[in-house]
């Protein structure tokens, strides 16, 4: 039996990322002691969403009640191991993402860089506040600030195509959350009289049993609409027009903060709002994993046919997203663990994937996957790391992404649904097909003529060191996933 614990403590890492922004716009003028302040707080960051874990563990909701503004509606944060893995990941690879940005901005003299780190902490911020929201009134405010505080990002090299990709990001997501999102919480609160996240029992949400079938299917499917970071087509086009950032915020956006924190959210609408026994009864279940599927495999199709490599990492992202939804929504335990343990197993390997694009671009200043044969012998360590990341984005042993799609797989035949294993088997196959060519150009095929590979060599190590490490840990994971499992079984305790 889960027990609640009144404590503040969650707020300790809001409070350090909060306060890095303020920190980093202080030390604009010294580049090496703002970027220390950004490396010091992602550290100590991470320390103290880990000494969240032990009353977790212990089956312990660590729950906070910041101010109520009118009954049933406060600032409220909860955390327990759903909670902890989103933030987990996402100050952990802050970290690296820190050393990255640091070789990337400085290696091309990036201007404005000042703003760029303080924007990137305030998203950290944004998607730190989300995983610890106790209710949906909070988690729409942090998801908005995650928009916020990343759309400067997007448009950060103010040409006329960045300042349009910013412009349909902040269409996008402002305006599906205000079409969608704000309505379904309106709607929540007075049909269920609270917007309390039900921690206590995921198969129990927070509707009672009188509330109209035709309101709960309206409010869900309001939900899934406005939670546009998710990237569920046909909401995904906001997602590779943003494509557009510098390669690190390409990161930021796919692999720490801003898509995770979509899946993340449906996941809490699922399992905390709804309810899996409320999902069952309704029938919402099936029919959004179709959603999903298609969704995975039709961005998969059109990543086959992009030849801009960050163009085709983003619709991956799009189709491996899905995959978090997909387990979640068949509601078996197995594939519900294989879907939220998926955001880790994303995360790791995605992140190495554009850091890889963006150290090629450093090094190499190439950005089609049709001009990079060669230059993996030029740069071996970072084709090596892309290549073992992509070990993960298939599902082959060891790689972390073989765990989450083992259990998916079998949460899809716990509940007799072989055509949800089929569409899995058929994306990893595509996986394959898109990502091996790229490994495979960089080191076995000769280079181009009209491309002059003589003088590149590997980018800087603050940008290799991170890469390495991220794409090594998605081979870790993979052979020792179990704490991240400790904390979503916690889910059922």
């Amino acid at each position: 039996m889960k027990e609640f614990i009144t404590t503040s403590q969650m707020l300790i890492p809001l409070l350090l990322t909060g306060i890095a922004p303020i920190l980093i716009v202080l030390f604009r003028k010294d580049p090496n002691k703002r970027e220390a302040v950004s490396f010091a707080i992602a550290i100590l960051t991470f320390i103290s969403v880990i000494f969240l874990v032990p009353p977790v563990l212990k089956n312990k909701v660590l729950i906070y009640k910041l101010s109520e503004l009118i009954p049933g509606i406060s600032f409220k944060f909860a955390v327990d191991g759903m909670s902890l893995l989103f933030a987990i990941v996402s100050s952990f690879l802050w970290i690296f993402a820190t050393s990255y940005n640091i070789g990337y901005m400085r290696s091309l003299k990036e201007h404005a860089q000042t703003r760029f780190f303080a924007c990137f902490a305030f998203a950290i911020f944004g998607a730190l506040g989300l995983a610890f929201s106790g209710n949906i009134f909070t988690m729409y405010f942090f998801y908005e600030i995650i928009t916020i505080a990343t759309f400067p990002l997007v448009g950060h090299e103010q040409t006329e195509t960045a300042l349009e990709g910013a412009k349909k990001y902040l269409i996008y997501l402002m305006g599906t959350s205000k079409l969608f999102l704000l309505p379904a919480m309106i709607l929540t609160y007075v049909y269920a009289g609270t917007l309390d996240f039900n921690l206590m029992d995921i198969t129990k949400g927070i509707f009672p049993t009188t509330t109209p079938h035709w309101v709960v299917v309206l409010t869900y499917a309001l939900y899934i609409a406005g939670i546009a970071k998710a990237a569920i087509m046909p909401l995904h086009n906001w997602l590779p027009s943003a494509m557009v950032a510098p390669t690190p915020v390409s990161a930021l956006l796919h692999a720490v903060a801003v898509v995770k924190a979509g899946v993340f959210s449906i996941a809490r609408v699922v399992l905390c709002v709804m309810g899996v026994d409320l999902m069952r009864r309704l029938h919402l279940d099936i029919p959004t994993a179709y959603l999903a599927s298609f969704t995975i495999i039709f961005a998969s199709i059109i990543a086959l046919t992009k030849d801009d490599l960050k163009a085709r990492i983003a619709y991956s992202t799009i189709s491996q997203l899905s995959y978090i939804i997909l387990g979640v929504v068949l509601l078996a335990p197995a594939a519900i663990q294989g879907g939220l343990f998926h955001i880790a197993a994303h995360a790791f390997s995605k992140i190495t994937l554009f850091f890889a694009a963006g150290a090629i671009y450093v090094a190499a200043h190439l950005k089609k996957v049709s001009q990079i044969s060669g230059v993996g012998r030029k740069m071996p360590i970072t084709f090596g790391m892309f290549g073992l990341a992509t070990l993960s984005m298939i599902g082959l042993p060891p790689a972390v992404g073989f765990v989450s799609k083992w259990y998916l797989i079998e949460g899809a035949l716990n509940v007799h649904q072989t055509i949800f294993m089929v569409v899995l088997l058929i994306s990893a196959l595509f996986n394959a097909a898109y990502f091996v060519p790229i490994v495979y150009k960089g080191f076995f095929e000769k280079p181009k003529p009209d491309v002059d590979i003589s003088h590149i060599k590997e980018a800087p190590l603050t940008m290799v060191v991170p890469l390495s490490v991220t794409a090594i840990l998605s081979l870790l994971l993979g052979i020792y996933p179990y704490f991240f499992f400790h904390l979503i079984q916690t889910l059922w305790r």
